[in-house]
C-alpha cells in the first residue's frame, strides 16, 4: 500500500456507512428517529477513527483502540435493532452484521498487528541477551558440543 492511498478497512468502513445510511431510510418512522439516528452516528464514528488512525501517526495505537470499541458499539446497535424488528427483513440485518463483524475482525487485526511479538523482536531483545541456538550443527559451530 502507498503512504497516501487509504487502506482498505476505510473503504470497508465507508462501504458499511452507506449502506446503513441507504437501510435506516426504510426504517419505519419510530425506528428511523431513535435507532436509526444512533446506527447512523456510530456508523460515522466508526468512518472517523479508521481516518484518525490511518493518518494520525503519532496517536495511533489510541484510535485503533478507539475504533474496536466503535465498531462493537455499532454491532451491538445492530443486533438491537435486530431485536425489535426495525429491519425490513432479517437477511437485511444478517448482511450488515456480518459486514460489520469483518470490519471488527480487520480491525482487532489492524490493531494487534503493530505490536510487538516473538522473541525475534529486533527492539525489544536486550543487548545482554543470550544467543539461542538452533540445533546440533549450531552447537557444533559455537563450541557448546565438544
Amino acid at each position: 500500500m502507498k503512504k497516501d492511498q487509504q487502506p482498505e478497512i476505510a473503504k470497508m468502513a465507508e462501504r458499511l456507512l452507506a449502506e446503513l445510511e441507504r437501510v435506516v431510510r426504510g426504517f419505519a418512522r419510530y425506528h428511523k428517529y431513535t435507532l436509526g439516528t444512533d446506527i447512523r452516528n456510530q456508523a460515522m464514528t466508526v468512518v472517523r477513527h479508521c481516518h484518525r488512525a490511518w493518518r494520525d501517526r503519532a496517536r495511533q495505537e489510541y484510535w485503533k483502540s478507539e475504533l474496536v470499541w466503535a465498531i462493537d458499539e455499532l454491532k451491538l446497535s445492530l443486533q438491537i435493532g435486530s431485536q425489535i424488528h426495525a429491519f425490513k427483513s432479517f437477511s437485511q440485518f444478517e448482511s450488515l452484521i456480518r459486514t460489520a463483524e469483518e470490519l471488527g475482525r480487520c480491525a482487532g487485526g489492524w490493531k494487534r498487528g503493530t505490536y510487538l511479538k516473538g522473541q525475534n523482536s529486533t527492539s525489544e531483545a536486550s543487548p545482554e541477551r543470550a544467543q539461542i541456538l538452533s540445533g546440533r550443527a549450531a552447537s557444533v559451530a559455537m563450541g557448546a558440543n565438544l
